[in-house]
C-alpha cells in the first residue's frame, strides 16, 4: 500500500497536475484506503495544518511585497546602492545583487524581488552594454536571496512544519544569506573584468550619495522596524507582517504616492490569489504529513538511511542532492512541506539541529529558483527581457555553481547558522 501511495504521487506530478492536488489526492487515497482511518480525518487534518497563528505571516508578507514593489520603495534602493558601488566595474551588476539583498529583508520572495529589480536594473545593465543574457541571469539569481535573507515565506513555512522557532530561523540566515551575497558581489566583478563591462560614467559625490540617502532612508528604515522588532522581542514574525504592510501602504501611497487606488486594488487581488494558492498547498501538505505520520513512513526513512549511510555526513550529501533535484522540479514550498515530514525526524536521529537544517533546505531549494524546467525566477526575467529561458539558463550555470560550494560551506560549517542564533538567544 505504502508503494503505491508514492507510486501514485509520482505519476500525478509526472502527468502535471498541480501540486495541491496531487497532494491531496494521493494523501485522500492513503487515509480512504487504510484500515483504521476515517473520511473526516481529511478535512480535520487539512484544517488543523491551517489553524496556525505563524502562518498569518505569509498573506501578509506577499501583500506587504507588492506594496513595495509598486511603490517607489525598490527604484529608491537601486538608486541609493548605485551611487554607492555603480561606478566599479561590474557596478550594475553589483548594484542588483545588493538591492535584491536588501529587498529580499522586506519582500521575503524571490518572484518578488527579482521582478521588483529586474524591471529596473535589467534595461539599465543593457544600455550600458552588458548582454542581455548575463543581465538576466545575474537578476535571476540575486532574486533567490528573496527566500533566504529574513523575512522569508519560506523558513516560515519550515518554522511552521517543523515547529521550531521562526524568530531563530530569521536570525540563523542573515549570515548564509550574507555569505551567499559576497559570493555573487565576487563573481560578478571577476565576470565582468572578463567581459568588460564598465560601472557608472563617474563615482557619485558625497553630495549626491546624501541625496539618494535621503530620499530612500524611509525605504531602508523598514528593515529595521521589522527585523528589529522580532529579533528585539517587540513583536512576532506575524506582528510583523502586519506592520510591513502598514509601512508599505504609509510609505508608497501616502508619502511617496506611486500607489494610486486602481493600482492598490490590482495589488490586493494579486496578493490574494498568491495568499490561496499558498494555503491550498500547505492545506493538502498538512494532510499530506498527518497520513505520512500516521503510518510511519518517516521511521522507515531513518532506518532506510542509517542502515545505508555511515554518519551524518554522507546523509547531508544525499540530502543536498534531493533538495537540488527537488527544487528544479518543484515549487520550493512544496518542497517544503512535502519533505520536512520525511527528512527532519531523520536529520533530528543524526544530531543535527533542526535550524541548520532549515537553512541547508531553503538554501537549496532558492538554487532551485535559477534552474530549469521550473526555475520560478528565470520565467520572472524572461518576461521582462523575452529572452529563452535556456539562454538565461546558460548564462547563469557559473552563479549556480558559485552558489553550490556556498551550500556545501553552509551545510558542513553549522556554526555559520547556529552562532548568531547561540549568541542574541
Amino acid at each position: 500500500m505504502i508503494i503505491s501511495f508514492f507510486i501514485l504521487l509520482f505519476v500525478l506530478l509526472v502527468l502535471s497536475v498541480p501540486i495541491a492536488a496531487a497532494l491531496g489526492l494521493t494523501a485522500s487515497f492513503g487515509v480512504l484506503t487504510h484500515d483504521t482511518l476515517s473520511l473526516e480525518l481529511i478535512g480535520q487534518s487539512v484544517f488543523n495544518s491551517l489553524n496556525s497563528f505563524p502562518l498569518m505571516a505569509i498573506p501578509f508578507f506577499i501583500l506587504a511585497g507588492n506594496l513595495m514593489a509598486r511603490g517607489g520603495i525598490a527604484k529608491r534602493l537601486v538608486d541609493l546602492v548605485s551611487s554607492l558601488i555603480g561606478h566599479f566595474t561590474g557596478g550594475l551588476a553589483m548594484v542588483a545583487i545588493v538591492t535584491s539583498m536588501i529587498f529580499a529583508s522586506m519582500s521575503g520572495s524571490g518572484a518578488a524581488t527579482t521582478a521588483a529589480i529586474g524591471l529596473i536594473l535589467i534595461p539599465a545593465m543593457v544600455a550600458k552594454g552588458y548582454k542581455v543574457e548575463y543581465a538576466s541571469a545575474n537578476q535571476a539569481v540575486a532574486g533567490a536571496l528573496g527566500i533566504i535573507i529574513p523575512p522569508s515565506i519560506a523558513l516560515i513555512l519550515y518554522g511552521v512544519s517543523a515547529e521550531v522557532s521562526i524568530g531563530d530561523l530569521f536570525i540563523a540566515s542573515v549570515i548564509p544569506g550574507i555569505l551567499i551575497t559576497l559570493s555573487l558581489i565576487i563573481a560578478a566583478f571577476v565576470i565582468s573584468k572578463k567581459n568588460g563591462y564598465k560601472g557608472t560614467e563617474k563615482r557619485s559625490s558625497f553630495k549626491e550619495v546624501v541625496v539618494a540617502l535621503r530620499k530612500s532612508i524611509l525605504a531602508l528604515l523598514m528593515p529595521f522596524i521589522v527585523l528589529g522588532g522580532i529579533y528585539g522581542g517587540f513583536f512576532t514574525p506575524t506582528e510583523a507582517s502586519v506592520i510591513a504592510v502598514v509601512y508599505a501602504f504609509i510609505v508608497g501611497f501616502l508619502i511617496y504616492r506611486e500607489i494610486t487606488i486602481l493600482e492598490l486594488i490590482d495589488i490586493f487581488q494579486k496578493s490574494a490569489i498568491s495568499t490561496a494558492v499558498i494555503m491550498i498547498v500547505i492545506g493538502t501538505a498538512g494532510l499530506f504529513g498527518f497520513y505520512l505520520s500516521i503510518t510511519g513512513i518517516p521511521n522507515m526513512v531513518f532506518d532506510l538511511l542509517s542502515d545505508s549511510m555511515a554518519n551524518k555526513f554522507m546523509f547531508l550529501i544525499v540530502i543536498n542532492i534531493l533538495l537540488l533535484l527537488m527544487g528544479m522540479f518543484m515549487d520550493g514550498s512544496a518542497a517544503i512541506l512535502i519533505m520536512v515530514p520525511l527528512l527532519l525526524p531523520t536529520a533530528v536521529e543524526f544530531g543535527i539541529d533542526p535550524i541548520h537544517f532549515g537553512v541547508i533546505m531553503v538554501c537549496n531549494l532558492a538554487i532551485g529558483l535559477v534552474t530549469p524546467p521550473v526555475g520560478i525566477d528565470l520565467f520572472v526575467v524572461t518576461q521582462i527581457t523575452k529572452v529563452p529561458i535556456m539562454e538565461v539558463a546558460r548564462f547563469a550555470i557559473p552563479l549556480v555553481l558559485i552558489m553550490m560550494v556556498d551550500v556545501l560551506l553552509i551545510t558542513y560549517l553549522p556554526f555559520l547558522s547556529t552562532w548568531l542564533p547561540s549568541v542574541l538567544g
